[in-house]
């Protein structure tokens, strides 16, 4: 093994493994766990915020692939191996688990797994296991076979037992190709859910997408002979899972009986509620890399954050928005009650945040006296929750969503939970929620303390230090909410749409989504109302307006051309026949005097 120390990342729901596995390898020089975790979730954040520190910081994953007793659960876990290999294809994982079936073993060799050993493994063959598979090699415990061997896969099969000529060769051709391919299906389909793509872009890009699945079909078959081809296996429904949102939205491992499928669709989901949040929060983990610069005409209290606390924030509210459903899961709340509690479990969100993110304990020096930062911040809810905290667009979707599997509403189409569109929808309304109560978040920090020196030196961006600056921000803010409440607002309701905010390539954008808005509509009075009936009665003058204006146009024009231009070309003429007269006059005259004189 090379000098570098290997350090890696525990994953397993049991803390008493956890602390027995971390005592047992303590005395073993150059091997360091990171750290450890219980859940895909936290795994997914925590390896988000090494790799922003240093990109090789974790040399392995060793993770549990499910309680044997619970086969959900271990569906699960395969889906989160196929997500870390998308988010991670570099990072070796291990499986440590009391899993021992082939099939499993097999399922998780073919969703990126490196390497395999049972709990109970002594530490001295664990570590050298750990070793071989952090240096880029391979250790397989498999139950009847030789320690170390490989498990049989499809592709060894091929290549070795195979009677026909060039075997190998087009093998490796076909594999070759089909990476490829892979690697531009990724790519595409990141492409096509960028927010506020053009119609005509995603055109394109759609069709290269039907073109290069079209391509890996033909190398498929092309490159491999019938009875070259191995059977699919067989899974049970929570395998066929769609991938992330990173990954071909093609790529679902399906049973070969179809008649056995179109049953097991019926009788259960293809996707469970914890998957579909670890789908959706996997993707959401992933965008939030991307540059957080607000790229919007909209101000946001975030704005003033440094870039690396704005990250921060956000992972913040969606760890806590995760532990969240999961005790609103262990609860067995229904949906009426999750509607009931909507304002409380959104005041509780943001207040536990706040209490993390500033510090639950913290004291700020002002002048002579120590405040406790945090109850002050929390000192006066009511203004936050009225115009940040329950004017967030589509939670309880959200919720339900994730919490019950129900489908979405989109542009008055129902998809079902599993769907492309439906995962599409359900990031966006997440990512809106975290901007939202990030903002809100922020606000009081702005309001009590927002030139202070201590707090401007441990959260603020460089280019908003000054005071001057700081009481711009603030201004444009309260701003921003005028125009929120008295023509933005009003305007979006009449025009049955919601404005969100969205991680994009290029930072924090903005983009519409219809929704139903009758009963806002109804409940409008005062200036907001008067600005809707302002837009009713430009929508109906307007039209008449432009066509009255283009009839006097064309009259104007008509009068222009045809009466004055005429009269002035007939004008024009007449003044040039008569210059012209009058030169010939001349011309005779002079004609006629040259002609006296030689005479």
């Amino acid at each position: 093994m090379s000098d570098r120390p290997l350090k890696f990342l525990l994953i397993d729901q049991d803390p008493i493994f956890r602390l027995g596995l971390r005592v047992a390898l303590a005395e073993i020089p150059n091997l360091q766990i990171v750290s450890e975790v219980e859940t895909d979730t936290a795994a997914l954040q925590v390896l988000a915020e090494l790799a922003q520190q240093d990109p090789n910081y974790v040399n392995l994953v060793v993770l549990e692939l499910g309680n044997p007793r619970f086969p959900q659960l271990q569906q699960q876990g395969l889906q989160f191996c196929r997500q870390l290999k998308v988010l991670y294809p570099n990072l070796p994982v291990l499986l440590l688990s009391s899993v021992t079936e082939p099939e499993l073993l097999l399922a998780a060799k073919a969703a990126g797994v490196n390497g395999y050993c049972p709990k109970g493994t002594a530490v001295s063959e664990l570590v050298t296991a750990m070793q071989a598979v952090a240096q880029g090699g391979s250790f397989w415990f498999t139950v009847g076979l030789a320690q170390n061997s490989a498990l049989p896969t499809q592709n060894s099969v091929l290549t070795q037992n195979s009677p026909l000529p060039f075997a190998r060769l087009r093998n490796n051709w076909r594999l070759s190709g089909i990476a490829y391919i892979e690697a531009s299906l990724n790519s595409v389909t990141a492409q096509l859910q960028v927010p506020g793509l053009p119609v005509m872009d995603q055109a394109i890009l759609a069709g290269r997408r039907r073109e290069l699945l079209a391509a890996r079909w033909l190398l498929n078959h092309l490159l491999a002979a019938p009875q070259e081809r191995q059977p699919e296996p067989q899974v049970i429904p929570d395998a066929m899972q769609l991938p992330s949102p990173m990954t071909s939205l093609n790529n679902a491992i399906a049973p070969s009986n179809t008649s056995n499928l179109i049953q097991l669709q019926d009788s259960l989901p293809l996707l469970s509620p914890r998957t579909l949040q670890s789908n959706l929060f996997a993707a959401c983990i992933t965008k939030l890399q991307l540059p957080l610069e607000n790229v919007t005409d909209i101000p946001l209290e975030i704005d003033i954050l440094r870039v690396d606390k704005k990250r921060e924030l956000l992972y913040l509210i969606l760890q806590k928005l995760a532990k969240q459903l999961d005790e609103l899961r262990v609860a067995e709340i229904s949906i009426n009650q999750l509607y009931d509690l909507k304002n409380s479990l959104i005041y509780d969100l943001w207040q536990s945040t706040v209490a993390d993110f500033f510090g639950r304990f913290s004291r700020l020096q002002v002048g002579d006296r120590k405040l406790e930062i945090v109850n002050i911040l929390l000192q006066n809810p009511q203004p936050i929750q009225t115009a940040i905290l329950q004017k967030i667009p589509l939670l309880m979707e959200l919720f339900t969503y994730l919490l019950f599997q129900r489908d979405l509403q989109i542009d008055n189409t129902s998809y079902p939970a599993d769907s492309p569109e439906a995962q599409s929808q359900a990031l966006m309304i997440l990512e809106n929620f975290l901007i939202q109560l990030a903002n809100g978040v922020v606000q009081p920090l702005l309001n009590y303390f927002a030139d202070v020196e201590v707090i401007k030196q441990d959260f603020y961006d460089r280019r908003l230090i000054s005071t001057r600056e700081i009481e711009r921000f603030r201004n444009d803010l309260s701003w921003k909410y005028r125009l929120n409440n008295y023509i933005n607002e009003p305007t979006a309701i009449f025009e049955s749409r919601y404005e969100l905010f969205v991680f994009a390539p290029r930072g924090i954008a903005k983009t519409s989504i219809y929704a139903p808005r009758n009963q806002e509509l109804t409940q409008l009075s005062g200036m907001p109302l008067a600005v809707t009936l302002l837009l009713e009665f430009r929508d109906a003058i307007a039209p008449r307006l432009k066509s009255l204006l283009a009839i006097f146009g064309s009259g104007i024009v008509f009068i222009l051309t045809q009466v004055i231009g005429r009269g002035l070309g007939l004008i024009g003429r007449g003044i040039l026949q008569g210059i012209g007269n009058v030169s010939l006059t001349d011309k005779n005259l002079r004609r006629n005097s040259e002609k006296r004189q030689r005479g």
